[in-house]
């Protein structure tokens, strides 16, 4: 069954004077998927979605959501889709009921506020002043505003930063709730475990340009590691000793910790083996799964935070 695409992005490319921002990015976002941008500040993940928004005009390629074009028919696409942007504020005094009576106002069709604030955990909260909210009630205030118009796409732009791990997983509970509501959701972050909890795609982005795209899962497969073994060292020890170690796939350092990726039941038995063997100093040695912070590891030769 093929799938309906509601954003096409082609060749996209946006600068600020010398400065590439985006460069000939192109890909497509399904009905119903929660799709994910991730990569560094700086990436160009802000830019290309504020093109598809309809916040900027790009410079060059083309972009349709929901067959609009989002800057010239920015006015009739909002109606469309739905955004909570990454930097958002309300008057201090505002009522949370207030604010949601208000947003609703400007489209020809509104959902049920009630049922709303029901969907978003905030009915106890609705005759609070925004001042008064916590950090996790005022995300889900925004929201909210971004859906008071049943809106078929969905934008949110780090959702969930600075926020504390127990309000991070809820909100991550009300993404995946618009999802089984039929929206399609479009998640820009720079938590690779964000992405990989939540998203059906993603798209790794670094440096302007898309360095990898698909599911979480098959580009975790793809590197053909099972496991990685992390521990910290003194200065600068010599690893070409590891490198060499049986079903080892990759030896990095970053800083003072080291990262080994590779697979087999003997792999960390092997790995303290050669470390002690070869009067290596290390602590703090764990053992993780592959995730999509090794996809971005192996992909761009350097840490997502580096």
């Amino acid at each position: 069954m093929t799938r309906k695409a509601v954003i096409q992005v082609e060749h996209l490319r946006k600068t600020y004077g010398p400065v590439v921002a985006v460069d000939d990015i192109s890909f497509e976002v399904y009905q119903g998927e929660i799709f994910g941008m991730v990569g560094p500040n700086g990436a160009g993940k802000t830019s290309t979605v504020e093109c598809i928004e309809g916040l900027r005009m790009a410079d060059g390629g083309s972009i349709r959501v929901s067959g609009y074009d989002p800057y010239k028919d920015r006015y009739a696409m909002r109606a469309h889709i739905g955004v909570q942007l990454q930097m958002a504020a309300l008057p201090e005094r505002i009522k949370v009921w207030e604010a949601l009576d208000l947003f609703s106002s400007f489209y020809p069709h509104r959902v049920n506020l009630d049922a709303l604030l029901e969907q978003v955990g905030l009915t106890e909260k609705r005759n609070a002043r925004f001042a008064n909210l916590s950090g996790g009630q005022k995300q889900r205030l925004f929201i909210a505003l971004a859906l008071t118009h049943d809106p078929e796409v969905v934008f949110l732009d780090e959702l969930t930063t600075g926020l504390d791990p127990q309000v991070r997983r809820t909100m991550w509970d009300m993404v995946r709730k618009m999802r089984e509501r039929g929206k399609t959701v479009f998640l820009i972050t720079h938590s690779m475990e964000e992405a990989e909890r939540l998203c059906d795609r993603v798209a790794i982005v670094d440096g302007g340009r898309i360095v990898a795209l698909d599911a979480p899962d098959h580009l975790i497969s793809r590197l053909g590691s099972e496991m990685r073994v992390i521990f910290t060292v003194d200065g600068a020890p010599c690893l070409e000793k590891l490198r060499t170690l049986e079903n080892v796939t990759d030896v990095r350092q970053v800083n003072d910790r080291v990262i080994l990726s590779g697979k087999g039941d003997a792999l960390l038995s092997s790995v303290v083996a050669a470390l002690l063997e070869n009067g290596i100093r290390f602590r703090d040695l764990h053992t993780e799964r592959a995730t999509l912070e090794d996809v971005f590891l192996q992909t761009t030769g350097r840490a997502i935070r580096d």
